[in-house]
């Protein structure tokens, strides 16, 4: 599977060779949300640290072979009756994109979004097993 982080800034280390142009820690910070994939034998896991959020307002997308996992902020103007003086942390709109390819079974995807983890699953298709066999020679 490849797993491709379409942005321009790159990092030199093992994980990149596997999975492509991946984000800069500055530029995770800054545009997007952390991201974890790991590899089973059934597939890939992708864990997006996304704590504070509601469920509802994530959107998973598959699209020409791009998986986007989307987070839109809903702003709420309400009147609590006190004024912020310093607001240190925050939950802003963010955006992921992946190259997935065609060893992914995308009918069997899965999301869940738990402890502030959004898990998402991209299970491997089943490989065509060749089953050996004898040929005769005449």
């Amino acid at each position: 599977m490849t797993i491709v982080k379409h942005r321009p800034v790159f990092i030199n280390n093992l994980f990149d060779e596997f999975f492509g142009n991946l984000p800069s820690q500055t530029e995770v910070n800054q545009f997007s949300t952390a991201v974890n994939i790991h590899e089973t034998k059934d597939g890939f896991h992708l864990e997006l640290n996304a704590p504070g959020r509601n469920k509802e307002d994530f959107k998973i997308n598959l699209e020409k072979g791009l998986l986007t996992i989307s987070y839109e902020k809903t702003e709420e103007t309400e009147d609590k009756g006190y004024k912020t003086l310093r607001r240190e942390f925050s939950t802003k709109s963010f955006r992921r994109t992946f190259d997935i390819d065609d060893n992914i079974n995308i009918d069997g995807i899965q999301a869940k979004y738990e402890n502030g983890l959004l898990n998402v699953f991209l299970p491997k298709k089943e490989e065509v097993k060749v089953q050996p066999k004898e040929i005769n020679i005449l």
